[in-house]
């Protein structure tokens, strides 16, 4: 499994924006957005993969992932920490 692979990546449709919103909760703050569902997630993947190895670059550690069982949980953790 990827490193990616381990951080949710959301992508849905904004009515306030009148475009799809790309996400990835736990990873980077923000996103990408357009009106084609498909490239909004392909460039989310790839900001994901840049955002990690700029982590990796920097000698910094990953945030927790945020895909698996226990994804609500960790969302829940994280809505209570802001």
């Amino acid at each position: 499994m990827s490193q990616a692979a381990r951080y949710v990546k959301i992508v849905e449709w904004s009515d306030e924006d009148q475009c799809y919103v790309g996400s990835c909760p736990g990873l980077f703050y923000g996103g990408c957005h357009g009106q084609d569902e498909k490239a909004v997630f392909a460039q989310l993947c790839e900001i994901v993969d840049e955002t990690i190895q700029l982590y990796h670059s920097e000698g910094k550690p990953l945030p927790p992932p945020t895909s698996g069982y226990d994804l609500v949980n960790t969302l829940a953790r994280m809505t209570t920490n802001s």
